[in-house]
């Protein structure tokens, strides 16, 4: 089968966790270097409104832990860094995938990403559960891309109402975890023009199986397992 997407997107998860510490500068620089195509990653907005990179929302002691919320930029530890650094240090090249864990962050990551210029925001995946609040969003930012990331079992009406949803409302793609995944659901939300994310893909073989049900991006903390499954699908 064939993606949507040619050649889909090989997303490094967290900047590529198995190789460096998770969303940090060092991950993101190194996932690219080692020829993802795409980087991930988990964003809150601190209380001064800065869109920061960090999977928990939290920083601190196991007996002191804050809310990134609760923090101003300028107090969080240097391994923490903003969107913005993510994009004067790694530059926009590349396709940026954003976990929206803060949902009053979404604004504040398109702001940075149309800051950054060169095309950024076109580049740039917003992801999220709600399918109703990214049609909301659709219609705030129509120049990024939206993704419902969700299970199946999580799809109450089935994953075809999901789809003519997902169309219905402009979210161009669902993101699944691998197991999630078969050629017939691929093909399903192919069907309705809508591109297919896997997601937790930690093996070679996990990630050619994703690619050859036609998936359309792939996420993995192994971003040489990752580059190597993509060159042997011919997407070098």
């Amino acid at each position: 089968m064939r993606p949507l997407r040619v050649p889909p997107i090989a997303f490094a998860h967290r900047g590529g966790r198995a190789h460096a510490p998770e969303n940090t500068l060092e991950a993101f620089r190194l996932g690219l270097r080692l020829g993802a195509s795409g980087l991930e990653t988990d964003v809150w907005r601190t209380s001064d409104g800065v869109p920061v990179l960090i999977h928990d929302g939290q920083v601190g002691g196991f007996w002191r832990r804050r809310r990134i919320s609760e923090l101003t930029r300028s107090v969080l530890p240097d391994s923490v860094p903003s969107l913005p650094d993510l994009y004067a240090e790694c530059g926009t090249s590349y396709e940026l995938s954003i976990d929206v864990k803060d949902g009053d962050a979404a604004e504040a990551v398109v702001s940075a990403a149309r800051a950054a210029g060169d095309g950024a925001p076109g580049r740039l995946w917003l992801c999220h559960p709600d399918w109703e609040l990214l049609g909301e969003w659709r219609t705030r930012w129509p120049d990024v891309r939206l993704v419902n990331s969700t299970r199946v079992r999580h799809m109450r009406q089935g994953p075809e109402r999901r789809a003519a949803q997902l169309a219905g409302a402009g979210i161009e793609a669902v993101n699944l975890p691998c197991t999630d995944w078969s050629g017939g659901l691929t093909t399903l939300f192919h069907r309705f023009g809508r591109l297919a994310f896997g997601w937790d893909a930690q093996h070679e073989r996990v990630v050619r199986e994703l690619l050859a049900m036609g998936a359309d991006a792939v996420y993995s903390d192994h971003v040489d397992r990752l580059t190597e499954a993509f060159a042997a699908a011919g997407y070098a």
